[in-house]
């Protein structure tokens, strides 16, 4: 073939290769246009989606920005609140009484009037259905003598909690202080806290509506609380959390739905109007339904005893650390799953129940997916002197 005939089929195939092959496309481009339709899935300038029992984020969007929670603040609120409870330090039937300053918070409100009283359980209500910022204030004066002392309490709980992006000045969310700020992140992980912890808090943030009775000097008279996390009526598996809005902060939202044993957390910031934060949760939580997938060890088969050496006992009765769950967030199903227990042979007495006696690993395809911890289901002593005494007399009784 001449040299002319070879550069004439040289340049038809360049040009096929140009027309038949759509502008921009190869695999490094196809990547990244699925990570823009990722990407737009919110138009909101700051996102996150976790999945609450393993913490996994599964999108971010400027996760790690400090902006103005507004009333989210409550999140950390309520984790106090219920940390009280835990602690016995409160109790739902104890009498909360309203004070001048609590009364005198503007924004979302219950409208409770100066010495006031209303059970814990109701000021809960009051916090998680209709945003309360009086009720906020009446609780963390309650519990620690000022909202001051009650915020200094916050703060050091969201550093236990990693929140390293975070500052409260108040307990409301109220304030537009520049000094009052969160993160995407830091609502997510707060937001897991306080489900996680303290799951009955759902059956609050899950609630539409429901009427309280205020009780004053003027009478009685009936106040309906009106759920602000209108995704419980548009959002199926939708059972709370928090919505937030100030001029500063814009729309917030912190949403949590539930499906087929998934638990998903979307954090939304500085959302432009009301609507596009919803529309924003709702998206992201469809992303995470559609991506996840969970795999529940359902047959954790028996466990042999572990023998024992030295043991006023032969051998200690062993049980799992609880139940195995991977959550596969790729979109790919877990499937062909492989078991692999790591014990040892036998153990020298003593060995406490509850002490890690060894794990059962998890594999795919050849891959680790996780480890469960094997424990020793019993204590059993170590013999002494006396007791190798006694079995040998007993061996030769027998």
């Amino acid at each position: 073939m001449s040299k002319k005939i070879r550069k004439i089929v040289l340049a038809w195939i360049l040009i096929l290769n140009f027309i038949l092959t759509p502008a921009g496309i190869n695999a490094e481009t196809t990547q990244d246009i699925g990570d823009i339709t990722a990407q737009n899935l919110v138009e909101a300038p700051a996102a996150v989606l976790m999945e609450k029992e393993t913490g996994t984020v599964i999108f971010s969007r400027d996760p790690d920005t400090r902006r103005s929670p507004a009333s989210i603040t409550k999140i950390m609120t309520l984790i106090l609140i219920f940390d009280a409870i835990q602690n016995g330090k409160l109790h739902l039937d104890d009498t909360i009484t309203t004070s001048a300053y609590a009364k005198s918070m503007g924004g979302s409100q219950v409208f409770l009037e100066e010495g006031e009283t209303q059970k814990a359980e109701t000021m809960i209500k009051c916090i998680v259905i209709a945003s309360g910022n009086d009720a906020s204030v009446a609780m963390a004066e309650h519990l620690a003598g000022t909202e001051q002392a009650f915020v200094e309490q916050m703060n050091k709980r969201a550093a236990e909690l990693g929140m390293k992006n975070t500052h409260f000045t108040d307990c409301c969310g109220l304030t537009e202080s520049g000094d009052h700020y969160t993160t995407a992140y830091d609502i997510a992980l707060m937001s897991r806290e306080l489900i996680s912890k303290y799951p009955e808090i759902l059956t609050y943030s899950s609630v539409w509506m429901e009427d309280i009775t205020h009780v004053t000097r003027k009478g009685s008279s009936k106040f309906t609380l009106t759920n602000t996390n209108k995704l419980l009526r548009s959002y199926e598996g939708c059972v709370g959390l928090k919505t937030g809005s100030t001029s500063l902060a814009k729309y917030c939202l912190s949403a949590v739905a539930q499906r087929n044993g998934i638990t998903l957390i979307a954090s939304v910031m500085a959302a432009p109007d009301p609507k596009t934060r919803f529309r924003d949760a709702a998206a992201l939580l469809n992303y995470g339904f559609s991506k996840c997938t969970l795999y529940l060890d359902e047959a954790m088969g028996p466990l042999k005893p572990m023998k024992l050496k030295k043991g006023l006992k032969e051998e200690a009765a062993l049980m799992y650390a609880g139940k195995f769950r991977y959550l596969s967030t790729d979109g790919t199903k877990p499937d062909h799953i492989e078991k692999k227990k790591i014990l040892p042979a036998s153990q020298n007495a003593p060995v406490k129940k509850g002490q890690k006696a060894g794990v059962q690993e998890y594999y795919q395809n050849g891959k680790k997916i996780g480890t469960l911890d094997i424990l020793y289901a019993e204590t059993v002593e170590r013999a002494g002197y006396t007791d190798w005494l006694g079995r040998v007399a007993q061996t030769f009784l027998l």
